[in-house]
């Protein structure tokens, strides 16, 4: 059978990975990481047939490169630099980076090790890979495909009608459907309502003149973990400085939970808090994270109003409106909405990531606000980088009183 491509642009990709990944380029070019899949559905089983085509779809990949429209779509991203662009036009995915294992049970295994500048870029191209050939060889694709539009059309009648009154960003790429059903639906959103400001795909943003919209990611909090100058509590200030040196205020919405944000807002002082445009919420009740960060604001004497709340975690379009209803008179309130965008259909969206475990050799960890979202390979690792958070906040603590 002749291949059907999954990946047909390096710009099928989250805009946080280029953010990111420039940072890394003028910063921190000297970083090894390496990352692992992890599928958190239970009882899924990929067969021989799935994994002979991811492994087909990931040598595909990896003949891509970027072309010049491509190259100058990125120029036009005021924050891109042309050093960066200049570099992504010799850079392209390595196939030695990639080891797939498909074990008896029919669990995959996928691990990418590289150069962390390359490795990061593979993350999100294997999970749009991995949930396409999944979805595609283990239902009926054109019950999903119908199941989808019906949901979409109704969706959007809800905004139309005012149900719905909230702004949002797609951020559907990582659990998709398919490439082509993702393509429909921004399409459809971004011309057929008036709530959709953008995506977090730049091809898409490039294809259908929306804004690209994205920041960082937690792995660019784990990066610093890797490096052995910076004491584990104090990650979160060491990236957010270079953030900040990187694009001078510009692409500002911090990501508070990648070792808790407790500990977050003890690095987010005053000259952070004026540098940053806001923060996004990614784990935890949201509605305590927002009136946390509120009164965080206020210590500082900024007006909330002047400030933005994102929240990303797992959102569907009903939570949304409560959170909009709950905020929106106080503070800027936006969404980034994925899975029930890309992937909400009449069957479950697998719940599968691909995240940071080691650099430079070292293990590194998301905590976050919410226990079940912490992985680490190094049980020990993770038990000892909390041990240093929670030193740390109980150091603060102590002074404060």
């Amino acid at each position: 059978m002749r291949l059907n491509p999954i990946i047909v642009s390096l710009l099928d990709t989250d805009l946080y990975k280029f953010n990111m990944n420039q940072v890394m380029f003028h910063k921190h070019p000297d970083l090894i990481g390496e990352y692992v899949f992890k599928c958190r559905n239970e009882d899924i089983v990929f067969t021989q047939e799935m994994f002979d085509e991811i492994n087909e779809q990931i040598d595909y990949l990896c003949t891509l490169t970027f072309n010049k429209e491509e190259l100058d779509y990125l120029r036009s991203i005021r924050f891109i630099k042309r050093d960066y662009v200049e570099f992504l036009r010799l850079w392209h995915p390595i196939r030695d980076y990639v080891y797939t294992e498909l074990k008896d049970n029919g669990e995959l295994i996928l691990k990418v090790d590289g150069p962390l500048f390359s490795a990061m870029q593979f993350e999100i191209y294997l999970l749009e890979i991995v949930n396409e050939v999944y979805f595609r060889m283990s239902y009926d694709y054109i019950n999903l495909r119908r199941a989808a539009e019906e949901r979409l059309s109704q969706k959007i009648e809800d905004f139309n009608s005012g149900k719905y009154t909230f702004s949002f960003a797609e951020f559907g790429c990582r659990r998709r459907l398919s490439r082509e059903w993702e393509d429909e639906a921004v399409r459809r959103l971004c011309t057929e309502t008036k709530q959709c400001v953008g995506t977090s795909n730049v091809y898409l943003a490039m294809k259908y003149n929306v804004k690209p919209i994205g920041t960082f990611a937690h792995e660019f909090v784990q990066m610093y973990q890797g490096i052995d100058t910076i004491p584990l509590a104090y990650t979160n200030h060491y990236a957010m400085q270079d953030w900040y040196d990187e694009y001078k205020g510009d692409n500002g919405t911090a990501l508070t939970d990648t070792i808790t944000t407790d500990l977050f807002l003890m690095d987010f002082d005053r000259s952070m808090v004026n540098n940053y445009t806001g923060v996004r919420h990614d784990s935890g009740d949201p509605y305590e994270w927002g009136e946390k960060i509120i009164a965080h604001y206020k210590k500082y004497g900024v007006d909330p109003k002047t400030k933005v709340l994102l929240f990303s975690d797992s959102l569907d379009f009903d939570r949304a409106q409560a959170l909009y209803e709950y905020f929106k008179d106080r503070t800027k309130v936006s969404f980034g909405i994925g899975t029930f965008v890309s992937n909400d259909t009449n069957e479950d969206a697998l719940n599968i990531v691909i995240k940071l475990q080691y650099v430079n050799g070292r293990p590194v960890a998301k905590i976050s606000d919410a226990p079940g979202k912490a992985m680490c390979s190094d049980e020990a690792y993770l038990e000892y980088l909390k041990s240093a958070v929670k030193f740390r906040i109980d150091r603060e603590k102590q002074r404060i009183f």
